[in-house]
């Protein structure tokens, strides 16, 4: 019995550990209002790298996600002017670009936009382009977010429940939505489903009255 109990703590701690290793980037906000797994959030302005798939909403951010790795880990063109005594040279490069979360993911008509958010220390002038004509970057205003936070797995049922909870306590507290819904995942594949972090998330605004 004691070595099974050993044995568990050692997998807890090895799986803890998987989520320091893997500690990436986040988009930067500030909570605005808790409500148990529900939240009101202000996002600060960022830039996406984004790619339009069809397909189901299950191998959506499968197919994506291959075309925007493939971008950050250097599939890019990157101008660098380097400064010498005579002439001036510029040359094309590729650059690497920090892994970030989450990974989101929003309907397009049919189509499916998944999406990275790219390191704050870039701005659109900054980033390397995309060699892949089917990425875009986009710069994202500042936004007002409504979330619901969840764990589990990657599924559209859990995707659609959390969704429709989300819209009955936007509708509930009197906020109005403004967009689309996103979905993010802000963990790798091989990280299990009960630690995982999920969240669906609805730009809102709420009316002078009530804030």
């Amino acid at each position: 019995m004691t070595h099974l109990k050993q044995t568990v703590w050692v997998m807890i701690v090895a799986i803890l550990g998987v989520g320091n290793v893997m500690a990436t980037e986040e988009a930067e906000y500030t909570v605005v209002l808790k409500d148990q797994s529900f939240e009101v959030r202000d996002y600060e302005p960022h830039i996406l790298a984004e790619t339009i798939v069809d397909g189901k909403f299950s191998n959506a951010g499968d197919k994506a996600f291959g075309r925007l790795f493939k971008y950050i880990s250097g599939d890019n063109a990157s101008q660098q002017t380097i400064e010498m005594t005579s002439p001036v040279a510029q040359e094309a490069e590729s650059e690497k670009i920090d892994m970030t979360s989450p990974v989101g993911q929003k309907r397009e008509n049919d189509s499916w936009v998944v999406s990275f958010m790219m390191p704050a220390s870039y701005t659109m002038e900054t980033l390397p382009q995309p060699k892949d004509p089917k990425i875009t970057l986009r710069q994202v205003p500042r936004q007002r977010m409504a979330v619901v936070r969840y764990s589990g797995t990657w599924s559209e049922k859990g995707y659609q429940n959390h969704k429709n909870k989300l819209d009955a306590w936007i509708n509930e507290n009197g906020f109005r939505a403004i967009g689309e819904p996103v979905w993010a995942r802000y963990n790798p594949p091989f990280m299990p489903w009960f630690l995982r972090r999920n969240e669906v998330l609805v730009p809102i605004v709420i009316p002078v009255d009530i804030e």
